[in-house]
């Protein structure tokens, strides 16, 4: 799943680079473009329809791509301005803010006792516990399984705001990175 899509994500952050502004119209994915798009493009979003209209869908969580990047802009402007962090820190430390908004705002709920990763059933030795704040919302997951499941959300995080057009920093410190 992570593969497909990190493959829908590079499909639509090709046609933003190609200047093709993309939309959705019941279930059809809409283009918008200057001028005719390459066929490479439109290839690549062709094959990965599905993830592409997928991550348009997700990516707001109630918010628009600009939102999405005033967002960052805001924290990033904090970061430097306020903070007297540098360009590249101050962008990274947006990015990690960016990263956590969309894991809140879009959370994976489960069914209780029974680990959302490994999809094992929670036994005496083996105890399933909720993770998240809110009702409703609580992901059950193996305390060893934890690690896994977090570093592919991220992933999917990352792919869809990479999507928006908001990208992880080249230079990051570990307390981002950790995130």
């Amino acid at each position: 799943m992570e593969s497909a899509a990190v493959n829908a994500a590079e499909a639509l952050k090709a046609a933003r680079s190609a200047g093709i502004r993309l939309g959705i119209d019941g279930d059809d994915l809409t283009l918008e473009a200057p001028t005719a798009p390459h066929p490479i493009v439109l290839d690549q979003l062709a094959r990965h329809k599905a993830g592409v209209m997928a991550l348009l869908r997700s990516a707001g969580g109630g918010w628009s791509g600009e939102d999405w990047l005033a967002f960052f802009d805001e924290r990033a402007g904090i970061g430097e301005f306020d903070g007297g962090l540098s360009r590249d820190q101050a962008e990274a430390r947006a990015f990690a803010a960016c990263v956590a908004e969309w894991l809140n705002r879009h959370p994976a709920p489960s069914v209780p006792r029974h680990c959302a990763w490994c999809h094992k059933a929670e036994s005496f030795d083996s105890v399933v516990l909720p993770f998240g704040t809110e009702p409703g919302t609580h992901t059950w997951l193996h305390s060893n399984c934890w690690q896994a499941w977090h570093a592919a959300r991220r992933t999917e995080a990352i792919a869809v705001l990479a999507a928006i057009g908001i990208n992880q920093p080249r230079t990051t410190d570990d307390r981002e990175e950790r995130l």
